[in-house]
Order: C-alpha cells, then structure tokens, then sequence
C-alpha cells in the first residue's frame, strides 16, 4: 500500500476535498468517468465521512412506496415542504432541479452497495419522505468508501487544503498540508466537498456575536471553513447568509463536538419550553416534528444565556425517542424547578397559566389535531394537554449547530460561480459548502444528505468529463 506522502506526490486528474457523502459521490462519478481522483480528507481515518457519519437518512422524491418507503413522496409535496420551512428562500430552479435529481439516489445509492432499512420508531414519523441507511451513516459512508477505492480512488486522511491557486476562475493548484509537510496538486479539477465552517467557533462568532460561545456543535469538528474561506478569499461569489445554519434545540448536557444524532431531542410537542425566566417563547405545537425541529435550535439561540428547558409530565416521557441523556425528574412542579435553578414560583405560575388554557381534544401525535390552548400568548395550537401528572420531567436545551448555509454559489452543472458571475470551467462544489443555494433559511429532515448527493454525483461527473475534454 502506498504511503499518503506517495498518493500526494502521485498528481491526479480530479482533486476532490472533503470525505462525506457529497466528496465520495464526486470521487466515485469521476473515476467511472475515467479519472484519476484523489480525496483528501481532513480527518483521521476513524473520523472520516464528515457530518454524514451521524446521518440516518436521506429525503428523497419518489411516485410509489417500496419495501422501505411506505408510500409515494411526489416532487410538489417534497417542493411544498421546502417552501414551507425556508419561507421562499431558496434559489427556486436549482431546488426544484434538487428535488427532480432526488427521485434517482435510492437507486443510485443502492449500486454503490448502500442499504436500507424501515425507518425507526419515534424518528420524527418519516417512514413515507425519507430512506433510512442501514446500519446508520457510518455504515453508509464505509459502502462508499468502498466502492470508491474499488475503482481506484485514492485517500489520503488527516490532510487538509490551505491554498489553492485560481487564475481568471480557472483551478490551476492547491496546496495540501499532510504531518507537517506541504504539496502542490496540479490537478485538472477541484471538486470542493468540505463542508461549512460550524466548527470555527471564532468564525460562528464573528455572525452570531458573543453568544456563539454557547453553542453546541453536533457534527465533525473538522469542519472549521478552511476551504470555504480560500473559495471566497479569491473571487468565488458567496452565497447565504453567515447566521443562518441548520440548528436544533439538542440535549444541554452533550459534548461540545461531534454529540451526534442521539442528542437531539424531539419531546417539545408534547410539553412545553421556557427559558431561563421560566416563561414559555413560542408555540411548541405549531406543526408536525419533522417541518419545525430545525427552527428550534435559533430560537433558544435568542433566549438568555442561549438554554431552554423542556417540561413534561408522565403522561409524554414514552412519546418519543430520548435523549442519550436522562430525564431530569421531580415529584413536584416546584422541585423541578429547583433542580433546573429555575424560580419556583415562576414555573409553577407557567404551568398553571398553561394547563388552564388547554381546550379538550382528541390528542393525536400522527395528526394536527384539534389539542389546543386558547387565551395564551403565545398559544400553543397543536397537542397541548394539562402537564399534571407527576413524575415530571425535564430536558435543559441549546443550540445545536449540524452546518452553516454561507457558502459559495452553483449552478445545475455544480459549477462554481466566480464574482463577475461566470461559472468555472474547472471548479465544481457539492455538499454543505454550497448548500445554502437550497436552504436560505430552515430545514428539512434529510434534506442534507439529498443536496450533497445530487451535486456530489454531478460534480464528479462534470470533473470527470472535463478531464476527458
């Protein structure tokens, strides 16, 4: 086997930073399109794969069920659910391309030896939208990686681009820092899949302020933004907005880094959410799940401190599937309170206040069902019932970040476009590097996986059909 400072000095046709789903797509397209493709991927080999090593699934368009989906996901449903969570703001061809290309990757994953599975209990009710990997995202990863080897790809971890040479928007070289030493690719075509900038908490400072420092990183901490910065540094034209990111209300008590999934916590419909005030901020039931987890993790961003708590009673702790952590439990209302450091008295105001707004229902967590409060601000509109019955129980939320959405801007061929607005012949990016051309703001389930592998698969292709040209 060759040593990672031969692969380096080797050269290739196709250079493709980053090791996820999006860079491993690319490097697989562009070697079956005869390319000679070398990744290069930041992490250690136990790292590798980027935020997809804590993905479960991808969202993807499709006319009719299968033994996994249960049942038909068209493309203008899947559009309403973007427009629904991004508010219209998203580059409508390149989504709508997104989601026309979506309607191949489950037959497209499945031949690079990508399996699936039925979608788990309590996660998020997605059974129908999205298809769940087996074996989870490292597993998928791994089958990439294996099939990209298999053609010939060659890898090389722990390395990391810290320059690139662009002429008049023309990839001529990048440079790449391996143990302690540096060298020059002068490859034909850069594929950029490296990811945002979440782990740069001094970068995530810079557009968030001082708060930043509260935030939780769930993906990689390899994801510092090095690419991202040298793309926008020499000429290529940005696009987002630096404070927007896919960020939801996770676990308090998880790492700083690379927490994962299993943080996440998905009991807000069934109760309700206060801050440090022990004052409820906004409606915990305002749609299913899986369109508003994401919208979570920016507004307990905006509360004090940037934490929330999570209130529920007995009657919700087997609604959902937990937190890696447990339930802070009490006996009491008051005792709760006091094990959060909350005001007693304040908490128990809000319950109250709360409880005696609820308007009987028919409570039914598959539907939006007519559980409402009436005569609260603000109104909670969908499964609200009493929190009454002890124990109860609480879950301490903060941010957490899994990308950012600043990034640089693309066209149908993943081209990247330059300041003067003229696409690159030679530079293609796919991935969270060029996401926010989809997602200006919001989430969806799944959503991410689906835009790396659809520009990611076009990339390669385009890279490798620029070699061969």
């Amino acid at each position: 086997m060759a040593e990672p400072s031969e692969l380096l000095t080797a050269g290739a046709d196709v250079l493709v930073a980053g090791g996820g789903n999006a860079a491993l797509c690319a490097a697989i397209n562009a070697a079956r399109a005869g390319a000679r493709v070398l990744v290069v991927e930041a992490a250690p080999k136990f790292y590798r794969g980027g935020n997809t090593r804590h993905t479960r699934n991808l969202r993807c368009a499709h006319d009719e069920g299968n033994e996994v989906l249960t049942g038909p996901y068209p493309e203008e449903e899947f559009w309403d659910d973007l427009m629904r969570v991004t508010g219209g703001e998203t580059d409508e061809e390149l989504a709508r391309f997104t989601i026309a290309q979506s309607k191949e990757l489950w037959d497209y994953m499945n031949e690079q030896g990508v399996r699936f599975q039925p979608s788990l209990g309590g996660t998020l009710s997605l059974g129908r939208t999205n298809a769940f990997f087996l074996g989870g995202g490292r597993a998928m990863i791994n089958a990439l990686y294996r099939t990209a080897e298999a053609l010939g790809v060659r890898v090389v971890y722990e390395a990391e681009v810290v320059d690139v040479e662009i002429e008049d928007g023309f990839f001529l070289s990048a440079t790449v820092s391996h143990g302690g030493t540096r060298h020059r690719i002068a490859a034909k075509a850069l594929v950029a899949a490296a990811g945002g900038f979440e782990a740069n908490i001094e970068w995530l400072t810079e557009a968030w302020g001082p708060e930043a420092k509260n935030f939780l990183i769930r993906g990689t901490p390899y994801n510092r933004g090095s690419m991202l910065r040298l793309l926008l540094d020499r000429g290529v034209r940005p696009i987002g907005d630096p404070k927007q990111c896919h960020a939801v209300a996770i676990d308090a008590r998880a790492p700083k880094f690379d927490g994962g999934i299993s943080t996440r916590l998905d009991c807000v419909v069934f109760g309700i959410v206060v801050n440090r005030a022990a004052e409820r901020f906004y409606d915990e039931g305002e749609d299913f799940w899986p369109k508003r987890y994401a919208i979570w993790g920016r507004l307990v961003a905006a509360q004090p401190e940037q934490i929330a708590y999570a209130i529920i009673d007995r009657t919700s702790i087997d609604k959902f599937m937990p937190s890696v952590f447990p339930p802070i439990e009490a006996a009491s209302i008051e005792e709760l309170a006091g094990r959060l450091e909350l005001d007693p008295a304040a908490l128990r105001h809000t319950v109250e206040s709360f409880n005696a707004a609820v308007r009987p229902g028919s409570f039914d967590p598959a539907a939006l069902d007519d559980c409402r409060t009436e005569g609260l601000a603000p109104e909670k509109t969908h499964w609200a019932r009493p929190i009454a019955e002890p124990p109860f129980y609480a879950y301490p939320l903060r941010p957490g970040i899994t990308f950012t959405y600043l990034g640089v801007r693309v066209n149908r061929r993943a081209q990247i476009v330059m300041d003067d607005g003229k696409p690159s012949a030679n530079m293609f990016a796919a991935g969270e590097i060029m996401a926010g051309n989809v997602l200006g703001k919001g989430y969806l389930a799944g959503i991410g996986m689906t835009i790396g592998a659809v520009f990611g698969r076009i990339a390669g292709r385009e890279a490798g059909h620029h070699v061969r040209n």
